[in-house]
């Protein structure tokens, strides 16, 4: 199917219709056989710079008065992005206790991006239906991927398996591809996805003679790495021919999954963003959400999400009087 760019948003052209009348109902895993273009298109990746300016410079959003009074009226329903959580072992006052963690820099993108995060903790798996509520979801970075998800080996400096957090968030992404939910994926995420779609992993880069270094040597820095972007692709249209990005990454793309398309790609070969050629999933192996001054990959999920909302999701009543403390009702 042709692909198109128009003032300045990436498009991909389609005659059908969205929603599909008859959406479907199996969860079941992408294969080799289907043909992205061919499915209903659900909301495209597109960046259109904001007219406001936002509190840390151009960056598609600005701030609203909800930051200082959290009982203000935040206006229009924002689009629900679900970031799922992981456990680890966290203190809290005089208790040790399992706890359910994320960085907050992926909140704050989001939000600044002007979406409403939903925190996902792995528990239980959710349903279908229940990943259609969302709107678009985020897989984030972290732990490597179970090595047995590609049948292979561990490497040696291969992490120990979270098996947990592979299974919840593998379920999440089928869910959001049969739901048709946007997915913006970042480096551990991207390798899921891959996953996933059948592809495999180089285990440690390090170990490649031809990959120079895509994480820093001092605990807690990143690598600045130049990417060059494919033309035509999702994203592309959001951050424009290249960049210098933020990795961490021991592990990469190796065989690239069924109907999965490169994106961007590293001076040395390594694949460093991949998508689907609907437009609806963009994955990218650095680290975004640790340059807030630049949400244009943020805000091109959240646009789409808002998107899909707009068509899937009725406007709820704005004249309903809310509940107030009786400090609140003195006024």
């Amino acid at each position: 199917m042709p692909t198109h760019r128009t003032c300045g948003a990436f498009r991909v052209a389609s005659t059908t219709p969205w929603p599909p009348s008859d959406p479907p109902t199996s969860p079941a895993a992408p294969s080799a056989t289907r043909s992205w273009t061919t499915t209903p298109t659900p909301a495209k990746w597109r960046w259109r710079p904001s007219t406001q300016r936002s509190p840390i410079g151009r960056s598609g959003v600005a701030s609203n008065d909800s930051d200082q009074n959290p009982a203000a009226d935040p206006g229009p329903r924002r689009a629900l992005i679900g970031l799922p959580t992981y456990y680890g072992r966290g203190q809290f006052g005089v208790w040790d206790r399992d706890a359910a963690f994320l960085p907050s820099v992926y909140v704050t993108a989001v939000t600044r991006a002007g979406g409403r995060v939903v925190l996902l903790p792995p528990e239980d798996p959710w349903t279908l239906a229940e990943v259609a509520e969302l709107d678009g979801i985020i897989l984030t970075g972290g732990d490597d991927v179970d090595p047995a998800l590609y049948d292979a080996q561990a490497h040696p400096r291969t992490q120990a398996p979270n098996v947990r957090r592979d299974s919840f968030e593998i379920t999440l992404y089928r869910h959001a591809r049969t739901a048709k939910v946007p997915v913006f994926a970042i480096c551990r995420g991207a390798q899921i996805v891959n996953t996933v779609h059948g592809g495999t992993l180089h285990q440690h880069v390090p170990d490649l003679a031809d990959f120079g270094a895509h994480e820093a040597e001092k605990k807690d820095e990143f690598a600045e790495v130049a990417v060059t972007t494919a033309p035509d692709t999702a994203v592309a249209g959001l951050i424009g021919t290249g960049a210098t990005v933020r990795c961490h990454h021991h592990q990469a793309i190796d065989r690239l999954g069924d109907g999965l398309i490169v994106s961007a790609h590293a001076a040395d070969g390594c694949i460093e963003a991949l998508e689907t050629p609907d437009g609806s999933m963009l994955a990218v192996q650095w680290h975004p959400e640790e340059t807030l001054e630049d949400l244009r990959l943020f805000t091109g999920l959240v646009e789409a999400a808002a998107r899909r909302a707009q068509k899937t999701k009725p406007a709820p009543p704005l004249n309903a009087t809310p509940p107030q403390t009786k400090a609140e009702a003195h006024r």
